[in-house]
């Protein structure tokens, strides 16, 4: 994914690019929140029907979503394919030694809905505002200066170390690391200290841009105490829109709360 791989569709004329950056940012981490709560398999479905009614409102595609969700999948690949096989006690199904337990596939489910639910809101308020836009927001609610600027440089210079790791591995290529098929199964001594040198490369690398980078910030007066200016280009009053829909969401957020704590009753 390139630098501008979140900014593709930030100025679109959606209901969800309307609404305020600020009353965005707050309402969707309080429904985030609501999301991360729910103990409930009974509340998933409301969950996943909340957020896909915002992916609609948002006027992104679907694509924009599917991508974007391949490569955090990855990381709860493994959980979802080993809890429903291993937690509880209650057997719905069995294949020779496998057996398929009620309680884990339960909870997977729980699981994946809450992850898909939180994602593809972090996703939405990412894919309908400018990065900058939602760190001036972040920043008029008390964000430190120091906290969004290392933000900004952090999201900044992410893709400039990908695509130097990038340059380094066809590098790599070119001088026959990895060419046969097989190569990837036999890890052996050369192999391992080839991919140990890639990575102190890239560590040094970094850090020599990182010190560039801060000596450049110092030349140009950064740290010195000067007073920032105000950011303007946020809207100081809200429009009815972006306050019926934080009224929306925040209300469905609460909602989701009290339903939770009546169904632990």
């Amino acid at each position: 994914m390139g630098a501008a791989s979140f900014d593709t569709y930030v100025y679109r004329e959606s209901m969800l690019h309307q609404w305020s950056p600020r009353l965005k940012l707050v309402s969707l981490a309080v429904l985030m929140f609501a999301f991360a709560t729910v103990r409930q398999l009974a509340l998933v479905p409301w969950m996943l029907g909340i957020a896909a009614l915002l992916y609609g409102l948002s006027g992104l595609p679907l694509t924009f979503l599917w991508q974007r969700l391949s490569y955090p999948g990855l990381f709860i690949l493994a959980l979802v394919l080993v809890l429903p096989f291993t937690v509880g006690d209650t057997v719905v199904s069995q294949w020779g030694w496998l057996a398929l337990r009620q309680e884990g596939l339960l909870a997977t489910l729980l699981i994946v809905g809450r992850f898909l639910s939180i994602l593809t809101l972090g996703f939405i308020l990412l894919g309908t505002t400018p990065f900058l836009t939602l760190l001036q927001a972040m920043r008029s609610l008390g964000l430190p200066t120091i906290l969004a600027d290392m933000t900004l440089l952090s999201y900044r210079y992410l893709f400039e170390i990908a695509a130097m790791l990038a340059t380094m591995q066809q590098s790599m290529r070119l001088r026959g690391f990895g060419q046969t098929r097989q190569r990837w199964l036999r890890v052996n001594s050369q192999t391992m200290q080839q991919l140990a040198m890639l990575a102190g490369n890239l560590l040094i690398r970094s850090y020599e841009q990182s010190e560039r980078v801060y000596k450049a910030m110092r030349l140009r007066g950064y740290g010195y105490g000067v007073k920032p200016t105000r950011e303007q280009s946020l809207p100081r009053q809200p429009s009815a829109l972006s306050w019926g829909l934080t009224g929306a969401v925040v209300a469905a957020a609460v909602g989701l709360i009290v339903a939770e704590g009546f169904l632990r009753q």
